[in-house]
């Protein structure tokens, strides 16, 4: 199954026998929060998912956006509505990030019917409302491990042994800017791979087999299988996870990502251009 969904397709599959539940994941990075977005318009019959709050665990040693427990995520996701055998469509407003996440997130967790809204809610034609609904109770229990996840010491097997990519911004990757982890850089062997590349002009996904080219100059061979993605904190690794389905890889998250790597000064640090 395709991880995104056109607006068209989404409008049509609400109005059709067996809509999906709607998770609306609006969120930026330092920005501010998205349920007021949220409640001055969003496409009908949508749930505000809270990303830090119910897409994260607390903030520390794993990072700046671990992976939740098992049983608070369930809870969420329960109470939003989602259900194992119901599809879910997942939005938001900025680059797919916060989306992807929730993507992710249900995917790892054994929910094998999701997908991404191509473009989020600029790519929405319809009609948007303020009611905020109260969705029925879902039944979805998490069973993580349908993705594979990265600690810190496979992060840096794959990087040496295979393909790690670092979504982050270029100048980050380089280490010349870092404005939240206390160190500059990217893990040694990775190579640079911003999401920013695996969109068009109009925030929707290049076709898959321009993501693959992308994938492929990238090092991604024909008997690649497994690629790792890590960003700062996993939360824009996740839009690239996205990418790497489409372009027919299965996609590896380090979820603690840079904000996990970083906090250990006994762990390599490389700069500039090259991986290493």
């Amino acid at each position: 199954m395709t991880p995104i969904i056109s607006a068209a397709e989404l409008a049509a599959e609400l109005a059709g026998p067996r809509p999906p539940v709607l998770l609306d994941v609006r969120y930026q990075l330092g920005g501010p929060h998205g349920r007021p977005d949220y409640e001055a318009g969003h496409i009908p019959g949508a749930v505000f998912t809270d990303l830090d709050a119910e897409l994260a665990g607390p903030p520390g040693e794993g990072g700046r956006h671990p992976l939740p427990g098992t049983a608070e995520f369930g809870a969420a996701m329960r109470r939003a509505g989602v259900s194992a055998g119901t599809p879910v469509v997942v939005y938001d407003a900025d680059k797919g990030w916060g989306a992807a996440r929730a993507w992710w997130l249900l995917r790892w967790a054994g929910h094998a019917d999701v997908r991404v809204l191509d473009g989020g809610l600029a790519a929405w034609t319809g009609p948007l409302e303020t009611e905020v609904p109260v969705p029925a109770e879902g039944d979805f229990t998490p069973r993580p491990g349908a993705l594979p996840v990265l600690d810190a010491d496979a992060a840096a097997a794959l990087a040496r042994e295979g393909l790690l990519l670092d979504a982050r911004a270029g100048e980050r990757y380089r280490g010349e800017v870092e404005p939240i982890d206390p160190v500059a850089g990217h893990i040694p062997g990775a190579v640079s791979a911003p999401t920013s590349e695996n969109l068009d002009a109009d925030g929707r996904f290049l076709p898959a087999a321009r993501l693959a080219e992308r994938f492929a100059a990238l090092g991604a061979g024909d008997d690649t299988k497994t690629v790792g993605v890590y960003c700062g904190s996993g939360v824009s690794a996740a839009q690239q996870a996205v990418a790497l389905e489409l372009a027919g890889f299965v996609p590896a998250l380090y979820a603690g990502s840079w904000s996990h790597w970083s906090r250990d000064p006994a762990r390599p640090v490389a700069t500039g251009p090259d991986p290493e």
